[in-house]
């Protein structure tokens, strides 16, 4: 079903009803009908449902559609009323209207489960409710579907919704994603504390959260949260908890543990390339894809967390094409009222066109030059697959040379035995310039740039230079590229390594190297993905242990999916090091817990090579000519909305 028609501006509302929580906890939730409904007269509806921490009535900078400004939670409520829906917007426990303390991700799977709960029993509701929303309101849905609430019939998971969080969206190969410390600030400024006191909406005003990035390791009670104290004590916890153990198995941040038992219900999972979770997503939509009965649908875009009207991603465009309007729908409102009205308002059973769906973008094969706006021409396009990875994936291993060659060859593999050394200094950590990152501001921002310090990029000391020029930066790259090279899927990165240091971490980042041109004098070395490893957890992520000095460890970096067409004439290139801040956080080399430590010290690591040792990338490849099969077509677009 496709809709056309413009809703009507007039809704009645119940606005800010203190729904109790199992504890007795009330949180505020408005309530949306369609124009003139009558509550206990008119038949029950089914209902859309979003939880959020960001404000029930605020606006909403991701929905934007067609050009217009972005809208706020009451535009949205109306549409989907115009559409035969009831629409419940909820402010999570401890933000805005609700009442409790806000402990970040931990409440949101038994809140959820007594709302959806509460929803059914109300004499408006059909019974049949469908969740939404973005990012948090993301993570709501998925914490809340691992208790299986009464009435979930279907989801829209928008750039988020945890599959574990240890390992992708707080914590990443055992080291500490600093998005949680930015996130915690900005949140801090509208939360209750702050509403409540004058005083500390100052202290937090007058707080310059880059000068105290540049202060870390941070104490408790002496931070930029410590005039928030439930702020600052969540952040802790998770920094300091690196372990993972119970603490990491609760339902707001470990669906992974739920498969097993979760109902499965028809979603659609929506991330992109330069999000802060495309492992969760990538994760959670192999999980849900098991049962033709409730199909999941996979939506991968080359954005920003959110961003999936723009066509571009930090310095890099994408092309026109690189959009969801026009691409997967008319626009998002229509995708997700369509995908609603399939799974709420229709009985019918699961055809083959509800079968699971991967639209996935392709990026590369651009000009390589600068646009209008300044930005590199990189390119892309969608293919559509019913699976991921891909259908004829070839997983094949690119092995490093001492003279930093990458490359695939048997000979590469059994060469010499040798070993490349550097030292890491936690005092001079290699800048982020860029990545899969979000709510990063004021202090660093995702997407792709070439891997050259800036001025714009937290940490950077010589405006200018590559990344590469640094000595704690190894470079790896193949020849020129003699034939475009598709690579689409799960990136590996197995290490030998060694330290002089009781713990260190390894950093590896893929590059798609440009040639040189006009445009680009020096050419573009255009950041895929990247992933770390502390090396800590060498045994088990479950137990800390520390490095013998100058013993060789086997150790796996694990970045993120990516799908990338390297075209003929450039180079696949791999990054290693030892840090990537202020993505992640520092390890001070000492053995200390990066959150707090005092006594950090410079490491002398290894990377080892050759026969037995032989470091190497895992690279998905697919045959480029097959992904011409995969191209969607119109058809295509509309089935999927």
């Amino acid at each position: 079903m496709t809709h056309t028609s413009s809703p009507s501006p007039a809704v009645a509302q119940l606005a800010d009803l203190m729904v109790a929580m199992r504890d007795g906890v009330r949180l505020a939730t408005d309530v949306y009908f369609p124009n003139g409904y009558r509550v206990g007269i008119d038949q029950p509806l089914p209902v859309i449902l979003e939880r959020t921490p960001y404000g029930k009535t605020e606006v909403s900078r991701a929905e934007t559609h067609r050009g217009a400004p972005p809208a706020n939670k009451a535009d949205i409520a109306r549409y989907f009323a115009a559409h035969g829906y009831i629409v419940v917007f909820q402010d999570c426990r401890g933000r805005f209207e609700s009442e409790g303390v806000f402990i970040k991700y931990v409440s949101e799977g038994p809140d959820g489960f007594d709302t959806i709960e509460w929803i059914t029993r109300q004499p408006w509701s059909n019974g049949r409710i469908g969740t939404m929303g973005l990012s948090y309101a993301a993570h709501t849905q998925l914490a809340a579907a691992c208790l299986n609430p009464p009435g979930l019939a279907c989801m829209v998971v928008d750039s988020g919704g945890f599959a574990n969080g240890y390992h992708c969206g707080i914590r990443q190969g055992g080291a500490f994603e600093l998005k949680q410390a930015t996130w915690a600030f900005n949140r801090a400024k509208n939360s209750a504390a702050a509403r409540d006191s004058a005083l500390v909406a100052a202290a937090l005003d007058a707080t310059d959260l880059r000068q105290w990035f540049s202060r870390m390791p941070w104490q408790p009670g002496h931070s930029p949260l410590a005039p928030v104290p439930e702020y600052e004590r969540y952040l802790f916890e998770q920094w300091t908890h690196d372990v993972f153990d119970d603490y990491w198995k609760q339902s707001g941040i470990y669906a992974e543990g739920y498969y097993p038992t979760m109902t499965r219900v028809p979603t659609v999972f929506m991330s992109s390339w330069y999000d802060a979770y495309v492992r969760s997503t990538l994760d959670n939509f192999a999980a849900f894809s098991g049962n033709p009965a409730t199909p999941a649908h996979l939506i991968m875009g080359p954005w920003l967390h959110g961003d999936r009207n723009t066509p571009f991603s930090g310095d890099v465009d994408f092309g026109a094409d690189a959009i969801i309007e026009g691409q997967i729908a008319a626009d998002w409102l229509e995708f997700r009222v369509n995908w609603f009205d399939r799974w709420l308002q229709s009985n019918d059973e699961p055809t083959r066109s509800d079968a699971p769906v991967a639209r996935i973008f392709l990026m590369g094969g651009g000009s390589g030059k600068r646009n209008a706006a300044g930005r590199m021409e990189h390119g892309g396009r969608w293919i559509q697959s019913s699976q991921w990875p891909l259908p004829g994936t070839r997983f094949v291993p690119f092995y490093f040379g001492a003279q930093g060659t990458l490359s695939d060859s048997h000979e590469a593999k059994h060469a010499r035995t040798d070993s490349i050394a550097y030292s890491f200094d936690p005092a001079n950590p290699v800048p982020t310039i860029g990545g899969a990152l979000t709510s990063g501001a004021p202090v660093f921002e995702g997407g792709a740039f070439d891997q050259r310090e800036d001025a714009r990029f937290f940490g950077t000391r010589d405006p200018g230079m590559p990344l590469s020029a640094r000595p704690d930066v190894l470079v790896f790259q193949t020849d020129v590229l003699d034939e475009d090279v598709a690579v689409a899927g799960p990136i590996a990165v197995k290490l030998w390594v060694s330290s002089d240091a009781p713990d260190t971490d390894f950093t590896a980042k893929l590059i798609d190297l440009y040639p040189p041109n006009d445009d680009y004098p020096q050419g573009f070395a255009m950041n895929l993905t990247d992933g770390i490893f502390r090396c800590r957890f060498h045994e088990s992520w479950a137990e800390r242990r520390t490095l013998e000095a100058h013993r060789v460890y086997e150790i796996t970096i694990e970045p993120f999916a990516t799908a990338n067409l390297f075209r003929r004439g450039h180079r696949i290139r791999l990054d290693i090091s030892s840090s990537n801040f202020p993505h992640f956080d520092v390890n001070p080399n000492s053995g200390e817990s990066p959150a707090t430590a005092r006594a950090a010290r410079v490491a002398v690591n290894s990377v080892h090579l050759g026969d037995g040792r032989a470091s190497h990338v895992l690279l998905p490849l697919v045959n480029v000519a097959s992904m011409e099969a995969m191209r969607p077509s119109a058809a295509d677009a509309r089935a999927t909305g």
